[in-house]
């Protein structure tokens, strides 16, 4: 007998729903890409408990006809290819094999779709047709999905829960509508609107209505292009940005795109103008001939094949390096043809002591002497705690010796691990000093982000912060710890946000604890910075009583001591 035999259609389908729907977030990114085929220029979206129960997309586009509504639900049926030619001049936001009967395989599916002549109203529960007949509508067409993977309990354990699954749909519906800011789209999450843009073609307005009024305000609109490609879309300042790449977003011909090349091209092109392990923020289309772009790669067509992709790179890495360069141009310096003459101190001014010397005999020169002492008196090294203070190196470290060893101690990482330390017992013992500020520190969110404010308190709690609701995506901080003034707050509070709603395996414990280290260090004395005596001597006496003074709360050292037995045998004593 036989061992192998043909699969059933539906049996197929359900496979092949496998590839193209993992969750929620899937069924609603091939919907609304059918949508945005059919031409429509208003979408909205509804899901109930983040789309694991129901979820619904209402669209004002051509629609269908009767024949064709019965049709979209046969495997391998589209209209969106019809010859071999076709699959390699692919025009609208197909094609892997359309999803409908797939979807239908594991969902109950309801259909009411107009073509302006005819309406019809077609149901299917999970692959078995239930209804086609004619039913009134509108033009346009409505596709509702429910009890997704409610039969196939083995996917349906690896959803994650409504709050999370809702999130990912989140980000789905900002990036389409990144990506066509001439759509308006609207969504809805258990009946309350989460996310609303206006469909006027502004790339500016849409991102407002997405990311927030300071990102807005720091975007400028840029196009370039060569002979094979057209790009177009907005940048953000690079005085604004992200610790991780999920704010760059990159769409070809209208399709949203993972590709790590095209967004390394963006992330060397802002390198110069950014710290390291910083990234940025912004929006770019890339139009480019169909015929390079080979989207048949991937089953939800989030990756692409892309030819002459060096080329694009090359193109998206010089011009917004360019761009960035033209809008940081420095002024014209107007030469002083008669400057003033500086004076310059020596590096060891203050702490420069007076070698022994053998008094003279001679009283008048004995008398020169002293007196000349008398006016460059300094005062002498003093000892607090371990650590004798010497002098300070390029306002970069600290000289400081004890009995047995001389000391070079890095000024920055020295105060990241005493701040580190004071942080960490505050917030420990709850005793963290709190000030009220005059003006409220305004943050703005993300739908995504908004919508999980209870998960983000939680870690923003632990180190005395609150984010309050003030409007759909806004939240206001009235209340921080008196250590928070001396940080770059908007930076530090995007950081931590984006850090809580990573998808790493990290414990509320340990994102505060890497915050807390953030902190440290944003509040810390800087490299370059020139300390007094009696600055220099503070520090080394608040390391001095650390519980663990010898590395910055990332690892780094903060000192580095030479004993006496090295001296010796670097200058041949020994």
């Amino acid at each position: 007998m036989s061992k192998i035999h043909t699969l059933d259609e539906h049996l197929t389908n359900m496979i092949a729903a496998g590839e193209v729907v993992e969750r929620p977030s899937g069924v609603v990114k091939e919907l609304v890409e059918n949508s945005i085929d059919a031409l429509a220029d208003r979408i909205t979206v509804m899901v109930f408990n983040g789309g694991c129960d129901s979820i619904e997309v209402t669209d004002n586009g051509v629609g269908m006809d009767k024949q064709d509504a019965v049709y979209a639900f046969n495997r391998h049926a589209t209209s969106k290819i019809s010859v071999t030619e076709d699959l390699w001049d692919i025009q609208t936001m197909g094609f892997r094999g359309e999803a409908l009967p797939s979807i239908a395989s594991v969902a109950k599916v309801s259909l009411l779709t107009s073509d302006g002549m005819d309406s019809t109203e077609v149901i299917i529960e999970y692959g078995k047709l239930i209804k086609a007949a004619p039913a009134a509508s509108a033009q346009g067409t409505t596709i509702k999905v429910e009890g997704l993977f409610y039969k196939t309990p083995a996917r349906l354990k690896h959803l994650k829960s409504g709050s999370t699954e809702l999130n990912s749909v989140l980000d789905i519906m900002q990036k389409f509508a990144l990506a066509h800011p001439e759509i308006s789209f609207e969504l809805y999450a258990d009946d309350k609107l989460k996310m609303s843009t206006p469909g006027n073609g502004s790339l500016e307005e849409t991102a407002m209505h997405i990311y927030g009024l300071e990102i807005a305000r720091n975007s400028i609109p840029v196009e370039f292009s060569d002979y094979d490609f057209n790009v177009k879309g907005i940048l953000v300042l690079p005085s604004i940005t992200r610790s991780t790449r999920s704010y760059i977003n990159l769409f070809i011909n209208g399709r949203m795109i993972r590709n790590y090349l095209l967004q390394k091209a963006v992330t060397e092109a802002y390198r110069e103008f950014m710290m390291p392990d910083r990234y940025p923020v912004c929006v770019l289309n890339i139009q480019a001939d169909y015929k390079l772009v080979d989207v048949n790669v991937h089953p939800s067509k989030w990756e692409i094949r892309l030819s002459k992709d060096r080329q694009l790179y090359n193109l998206l890495k010089d011009n917004i390096n360019r761009i960035l360069r033209e809008q940081f141009r420095p002024a014209e310096i107007k030469v002083n043809r008669n400057p003033v003459k500086v004076e310059e101190t020596s590096l060891f001014a203050e702490t420069y002591t007076e070698p022994f010397r053998k008094e003279v005999y001679r009283e008048d020169v004995k008398v020169e002497y002293e007196a000349e002492k008398e006016v460059n008196k300094v005062p002498e090294p003093v000892v607090i705690d371990r650590f004798q203070y010497l002098a300070q190196l390029h306002g970069n470290y600290i000289i400081a010796c004890d009995e047995e060893n001389l000391y070079i101690v890095d000024q920055h990482a020295a105060m990241e691990r005493c701040m580190y330390e004071e942080i960490q017992r505050q917030i420990d013992k709850q005793d963290a000093m709190m000030q009220t500020l005059l003006v409220p520190l305004v943050v703005e969110l993300t739908p995504v982000q908004f919508e999980q404010l209870d998960k983000l308190n939680e870690v923003f709690n632990s180190i005395g912060i609150t984010l309050e609701p003030f409007s759909k995506t806004t939240c206001v901080i009235r209340d921080v710890p008196v250590w928070f003034e001396d940080i770059n707050e908007q930076d530090f509070i995007n950081d931590l946000v984006d850090e809580i709603l990573s998808e790493k395996k990290m414990s509320a414990r340990q994102i505060r604890k890497d915050k807390i280290a953030t902190l440290a260090c944003h509040s810390s004395i800087r490299f370059n910075r020139k300390l007094d005596v009696l600055e220099s001597r503070q520090l080394l006496s608040r390391l001095s009583r650390c519980a663990q003074p010898f590395n910055c709360p990332h690892g780094r050292p903060t000192m580095m001591a030479i004993s006496e037995a090295q001296l010796q045998k670097e200058f041949k004593r020994v």
